[in-house]
């Protein structure tokens, strides 16, 4: 399951010296449910070696969302020491975001 990312862990999560992925999601967002279960299976499979997030935007996120200029969800951003290296918008199979994780490792 992956880690619920909000405002007040945001920076301990990013602090930690791992790569880390954010999913930012809504809880009205059709797309964002489908991929939801994705980003579960992802953070199991890549326990121990990335951080892998759920960010609700409508919930306790906006300021992240802010930060880092999240217009649509679902966005997933990608972090390698601390700074963005890849981002995706929109739905997307667990393959096309495996490869960004590989990518950052």
């Amino acid at each position: 399951m992956a880690l619920k990312l909000n405002n007040e862990n945001f920076d301990e999560v990013m602090g930690k010296g791992m790569p880390v992925v954010i999913d930012f999601w809504a809880t009205w967002c059709g797309p964002c449910r489908m991929v939801s279960p994705i980003i579960d299976e992802l953070a199991e499979e890549y326990d121990g070696k990335v951080i892998i997030c759920k960010c609700d935007v409508g919930e306790d996120g906006d300021e992240i969302a802010a930060q880092y200029r999240v217009r649509n969800v679902p966005t997933i951003l990608f972090f390698k020491d601390g700074n963005q290296g890849d981002k995706h918008v929109g739905t997307a199979d667990k393959e096309q975001l495996k490869a960004k994780i590989e990518a950052m490792l």
